[in-house]
């Protein structure tokens, strides 16, 4: 897997909040739902929390109270912490390095 820029990448163990993430719903990891809100949980668009695997502002690992709180400046969008932005206006943001968008390919 590989890591975000911004992730918390805690002594070496990768993205460990990544691995922690949930869909909303709680039943499967982030970005693998597969409730009734599939499509908006799986959907990876605008403001992510460090991690890239929830939106901004609705991370629920344990990182939680410190991602889901903006304080100071923040990045050209707004939603993150200057320096920290996660979303296509990012200059790493958009797909992680070894990435593929199905999505857009016939």
């Amino acid at each position: 897997m590989a890591v975000p820029t911004t992730c918390c990448g805690r002594e070496g163990q990768g993205c460990v909040c990544a691995a922690q993430a949930k869909c909303s719903c709680g039943q499967k990891s982030a970005l693998n739902c597969n409730c009734e809100k599939a499509a908006t949980e799986n959907a990876i668009s605008g403001a992510r929390c460090s991690c890239r695997a929830r939106p901004q502002g609705a991370c629920n690992c344990d990182r939680a109270a410190t991602e889901n709180t903006i304080q100071g400046t923040t990045c050209e969008c707004g939603k993150r912490p200057a320096g920290a932005c996660t979303c296509e206006k990012a200059v790493d943001g958009g797909l992680l390095p070894g990435e593929v968008d199905f999505t857009t390919q016939k």
